[in-house]
């Protein structure tokens, strides 16, 4: 049993009362020194280099595709799995909403399992693990000799002021927290996954989040990964305005590659951070593992692989701005990168990054600017020439998911060759309404208005940087 600190200890009878791993206890004490010796996560600007020339997969030689189809049954698709959506107003997993032709973010990762025939893996949390797993089982077909699924861990959020562990009487389950997606790594430790993952064969990990329908296994990009003899590699695409606050790729002093998240930013820096001419690439959260080396690091490192940290200043009832403020200690999956000797990034087309984070990201794919291809694949429609529409919904109306199926009874307006759709105000949408251009709709009144059936509005001879007056 490892003897922990005084001021640690606390957390450590906490943790070891929910049955947590030991090891997974032993990382999380890991972070707290580091909190407690003052360390803030940070990475100052003038201790990284800009990233200039990368890989880029639409330039990969065609003989990569026919070695990345031979390694198919060494190679198991990871799917990040365990968020609620509570920002949209979900109470279930996220990946169980519908979002393009019947079908859920879950049923359509289903089908792109069974149509590359590679199993399928997901991290779960405990609230995600029996309702995502049922969806799964109703796929037959889908190649499945391990289990479906893992679970990610759980840790105490730490109180700002005392650094103790945060305490809220009124919600108990408040006062834990997910230690974020660098969790990934230990979690397939102390499983026994990756043990389980060696022991079938399997050597290549594709790892991305559930809800990011772009993130499909790419067969080129696997034999790059292979030819190279790679530990790991983080797809990353350029960056343009609405990524300045994501994560950006950069250099270290050492030489080696790094990821900095805009909380890991001083503040004296954020221009250079935001600055996506410097800066030009950000981390997609699609990655690629090489499983025996993943393992051989773990041992070697006691099961601890020492990702940067990131202390997130919260309040510990992220509703209420006036409850205690905590700290959340999180590590980022894609800071592996400056982990692994020989880690390498490869530039991809913005199509391999299309979360659904927001209304605005949903009502888009689930209309005509989105298809969903023979292989499952959802991609933006041929004639958009790879822009997706901006959409602004208003957010005191729209915000949740529940709100945006109660305002489009009849589903998703046609947006195929919409440039810019803007709601402000209440509304609801008729079926079949068909939006061209730049298409703004207004109702200053408290009074829902209803869009007819079938309207047709064509502002598309307007400049794409003017919207023009409302059409209602």
């Amino acid at each position: 049993m490892t003897q922990y600190s005084d001021r640690f200890a606390p957390f450590a009878e906490l943790m070891t009362a929910e049955n947590l791993p030991e090891s997974f206890i032993d990382n999380f004490a890991y972070y707290y020194d580091k909190l407690l010796a003052g360390d803030d996560g940070m990475i100052a600007e003038n201790s990284i280099q800009p990233v200039s020339l990368l890989a880029d997969s639409d330039a990969l030689p065609e003989h990569l595709m026919t070695i990345g189809r031979s390694v198919i049954p060494e190679t198991v698709i990871i799917k990040l799995n365990g968020g609620l959506g509570t920002g949209m107003g979900l109470t279930g997993p996220k990946s169980l909403l519908v979002v393009k032709e019947g079908l859920s973010f879950l049923d359509i990762i289903a089908h792109q399992a069974i149509s590359v025939d590679t199993p399928l893996l997901l991290m779960n949390s405990f609230a995600t693990d029996n309702e995502s797993c049922s969806v799964l089982r109703r796929y037959p077909s889908l190649p499945q000799c391990l289990p479906l699924s893992f679970l990610q861990h759980k840790q105490p959020k730490v109180n700002a002021q005392t650094l103790t562990p945060a305490s809220y009487p009124e919600d108990p389950e408040l006062e834990w927290c997910p230690p974020g997606h660098g969790d990934l790594y230990i979690a397939l430790d102390t499983s026994g996954m990756l043990e389980k993952l060696l022991d079938g064969g399997f050597k290549y990990a594709f790892v991305s989040n559930a809800d990011n329908l772009g993130a499909v296994l790419e067969l080129g990009i696997l034999g790059y990964f292979v030819e190279r003899k790679l530990p790991f590699l983080m797809e990353v695409a350029d960056r343009t305005a609405a990524d300045r606050k994501g994560g950006h790729l950069a250099q270290g002093r050492n030489g080696r590659l790094l990821l900095r998240e805009i909380a890991q930013c001083p503040t004296e820096d954020l221009d250079a951070f935001q600055d996506i001419h410097r800066h030009r690439y950000f981390n997609t959260n699609n990655l690629w593992l090489h499983l025996p080396t993943l393992h051989r690091l773990l041992v070697e490192r006691g099961h601890r692989l020492g990702l940067p940290m990131i202390r997130n200043y919260k309040t510990i009832d992220p509703r209420d701005p006036e409850s205690t403020p905590v700290y959340q200690l999180e590590t980022a999956m894609g800071s592996a990168i400056s982990v692994f000797d020989g880690a390498e990034a490869i530039r991809v087309p913005r199509a391999r990054f299309a979360p659904v984070k927001k209304t605005e990201d949903l009502l888009a794919v689930r209309s005509d600017a989105y298809i969903l291809t023979d292989d499952y694949r959802v991609v933006l429609a041929p004639d958009r020439e790879g822009i997706p529409p901006t959409i602004e919904l208003d957010a005191t109306h729209y915000r949740f998911v529940n709100d945006l199926d109660q305002r489009f009874p009849g589903g998703a307006p046609s947006l195929r060759c919409c440039h810019h759709f803007r709601v402000v105000g209440d509304f609801e949408f008729g079926s079949g309404v068909v939006a061209r251009g730049q298409v703004l709709f207004t109702n200053p009144n408290d009074k829902r208005q209803r869009v007819p059936d079938g309207l047709i509005v064509d502002n598309s001879e307007w400049p794409e940087q003017v919207i023009p007056e409302p059409v209602i």
